[in-house]
């Protein structure tokens, strides 16, 4: 991709997975992100590895570092290899996506000991998902201090969700001390929202199908979240990688008393050995699942279609009736038969694939004239993470 010779500044996008940073280098060409370069840093475990493809998908590194290599000494030197390609542009932030911003921290904001210790103080609404959002920024001002970093939020995209929307049938107490529904992946549904605009799709009736190791679904029109599956935590909903999704309260009551187990363990259990991992007791990797002739893994994806399928019919009554599905994340984009299981058990509501289509991941994949336009779009959190810090840096933030 041939690039304009004014582009002197790049902005770099992190975001920060429970095992691993992606990350995007911009550059800025008439204040807009136009990708350069696309990565992730795999540090967590015994090896960990920094992996990197140019814009056409070219590989540009693969390194990795021996045992007991320190997260500060990977990430620095992880931000070396990145500044190396800058070339004659110069970096001029860093945005980073932040799982949490509990009820105040709605829009992007520049990032200081200030708001970071704020934003730790909202860890026990994310008490695995925080800190590690909050990692890269630290390691960050720690390597180059002088650097303004931007913060966004996965839950601002449904900050505007109201009662009866965001509320539990519990004590309003607890509600009043931020036990509330708020909603996750905002910044995926929001790259979500700004394609379906650009393609005059917004006003439809829009049930988005955020579906990777991590999963939810947002009800949404005139690209704006009416519902969402995830509520006060990243637990509920769908069933995910590694996560329950919804339970009944009381198996935690039970756990506690029958078993003897602490909530630091049953906490623990919920969110790293459950969901199809739990469940198959093969793996959380779908792809692995797929391929397995484990009668249990075949349950596993069978329990994640029924449940995502409920969960479209929940938002579907939201909406007042649904209009288009758009299937997004690393599942939703990438497991065509996935996507058939959900969809075979939503024929009530006019889901009809294109079966060549779907096999093959096409942008629409219902075929013309079905009740329900399907659509799959590849999820870019990075690039709206990119634009809210353009954003705010241009407003002196």
């Amino acid at each position: 991709m041939e690039r304009t010779s004014d582009v002197t500044d790049a902005v770099l996008a992190l975001n920060a997975g429970s095992s691993s940073v992606k990350f995007a280098l911009f550059d800025v060409e008439r204040e807009r992100p136009v990708e350069r370069l696309r990565g992730v840093l795999e540090d967590r475990g015994t090896a960990p590895r920094l992996t990197a493809q140019d814009e056409n998908g070219a590989e540009l590194v693969d390194r990795r570092w021996p045992e007991g290599a320190t997260h500060e000494d990977v990430f620095a030197a992880t931000l070396d290899w990145i500044e190396t390609h800058l070339g004659e542009t110069t970096l001029i932030g860093a945005g980073h996506r932040i799982v949490h911003g509990g009820r105040d921290f709605v829009s992007p904001l520049r990032l200081d000991e200030e708001t970071i210790a704020a934003l730790d103080r909202l860890t026990p609404l994310a008490p695995l998902h925080q800190p590690r959002s909050l990692e890269p920024i630290r390691a960050l001002r720690t390597v180059r201090p002088d650097l303004p970093q931007i913060g966004c939020f996965d839950t601002a995209f449904h900050a505007n969700l109201a009662p009866p929307v965001t509320l539990y049938a519990i004590p309003h107490r607890f509600a009043d001390e931020g036990l509330r529904k708020y909603g996750f992946h905002g910044l995926s549904y929001e790259h979500i929202a700004g394609r379906l605009a650009e393609a005059g799709l917004s006003a439809k009736r829009t049930v988005v199908a955020h579906l990777g190791g991590g999963a939810s679904l947002c009800a949404m029109r005139e690209g704006r979240s009416v519902d969402t599956s995830m509520g006060f935590s990243t637990l509920d909903g769908l069933v995910m990688g590694t996560r329950t999704g919804s339970v009944d309260p009381g198996i935690v009551f039970y756990l506690a008393r029958e078993h003897g187990l602490p909530l630091e363990e049953i906490e623990r259990i919920f969110y790293l050995e459950s969901g199809l991992k739990g469940v198959s007791g093969v793996s959380s990797d779908v792809r692995t699942l797929l391929a397995s002739d484990n009668p249990r893994a075949a349950m596993a994806l069978d329990l994640f279609a029924y449940r995502a399928s409920r969960e479209i019919a929940a938002m579907a009554n939201s909406l007042g009736g649904l209009e288009q599905l758009v299937f997004t994340g690393g599942i939703g984009e990438h497991a065509p038969p996935v996507r058939a299981a959900i969809c075979r058990r939503l024929v009530w509501l006019g889901a009809s694939l294109d079966e060549s289509q779907n096999a093959v991941g096409a942008a629409k994949i219902s075929p013309d004239g079905a009740g329900l336009d399907i659509r799959v779009m590849a999820a870019n959190e990075e690039r709206v993470i990119a634009a809210h810090t353009l954003r705010a840096l241009s407003r002196g933030l």
